[in-house]
């Protein structure tokens, strides 16, 4: 059960064996922090997960997957347990909580589901909001498993420009896909990666409620970019976000238990191959 929606979780709220996790990140330019505004309110009960504080914190790029010790260290913190059932979910729709959902997965967490629509269609339904200060929770034992084979880097997509083993589908906006917006850290061109194919998050999600939009829907975008079933793919964006919630889609398209993320995305491709603005 990879994606729940607002009234199962609304049901659920007082199940011990189940914990929400507010992923709220925004985008560099956009002036918003996920942190402050889950201090204001948030799904009664939920903890707030910082992917920039819970990632690589010696990369250069941003939110990179950090290590075992250092995750189990920060999950813990947030009074996770590896028996619990986690939700995440975002302000936006389905957004960072999509990059939270993959992460946990590649540290070998087995009940795992993103909250579609997250606090957004939470919000639209009229269900309860937590606005006093939010509570800790106890500190837990969480043990994390490292599996690295769905976490590809900046050689992995490099060597692939030339076999073309897999098909590299980037998550960002057709603008900066195309060269024609600019990237929302300044110091980069916009872009994409040779024989890359753009499938944009938002014409994933629903712009009204911010859910995923159905199956059908879904399965017709990735016909129009000829994706078949037997593709091995690869998700990309700007910093490996974006690229969870294309991927997450594709996966509950053909029921799948994970799915391939360049890692540093284009954040990491354009750095390393000097794409920046003078």
């Amino acid at each position: 059960m990879n994606i729940v929606d607002v009234d199962w979780l609304e049901n659920n709220l007082n199940n011990e064996n189940i914990i929400i996790l507010d992923c709220s990140w925004h985008l560099p330019n956009t002036q918003r922090s996920g942190k402050e505004e889950f201090k204001k309110e948030r799904i009664p009960g939920a903890v707030f997960f910082d992917i920039d504080e819970i990632s690589e914190q010696e990369s250069p790029f941003p939110h990179m997957i950090p290590t075992e010790d250092y995750f189990s260290k920060k999950v813990s913190e947030l009074g996770v347990s590896n028996d619990h059932h986690i939700i995440t979910y975002d302000s936006l729709g389905v957004f960072s909580s999509a990059r939270v959902y993959w992460m946990f997965k590649q540290f070998g967490h087995k009940k795992i589901s993103i909250l579609d629509g997250g606090l957004k269609f939470w919000k639209i339904k009229n269900k309860k909001i937590e606005t006093s200060a939010p509570n800790k929770k106890i500190k837990t034992n969480y043990l994390a498993q490292l599996n690295r084979s769905k976490i590809k880097g900046f050689e992995d997509v490099k060597k692939n420009t030339q076999t073309k083993e897999f098909k590299l589908v980037d998550a960002r906006p057709s603008g900066r896909f195309n060269g024609t917006d600019p990237e929302p850290r300044k110091d980069l061109q916009s872009g994409s990666i040779e024989n890359s194919l753009n499938i944009p998050f938002n014409i994933i999600v629903d712009a009204e409620t911010g859910c995923f939009k159905n199956k059908e829907e879904i399965e017709k975008i990735f016909k129009e970019k000829n994706i078949m079933k037997k593709d091995s793919l690869v998700f990309s964006c700007g910093s490996g976000v974006a690229a969870c919630v294309v991927g997450a889609a594709y996966e509950n398209l053909n029921n799948i238990d994970n799915y391939n993320v360049f890692d540093g995305s284009w954040t990491e491709w354009a750095t390393k191959n000097n794409l920046k603005n003078s």
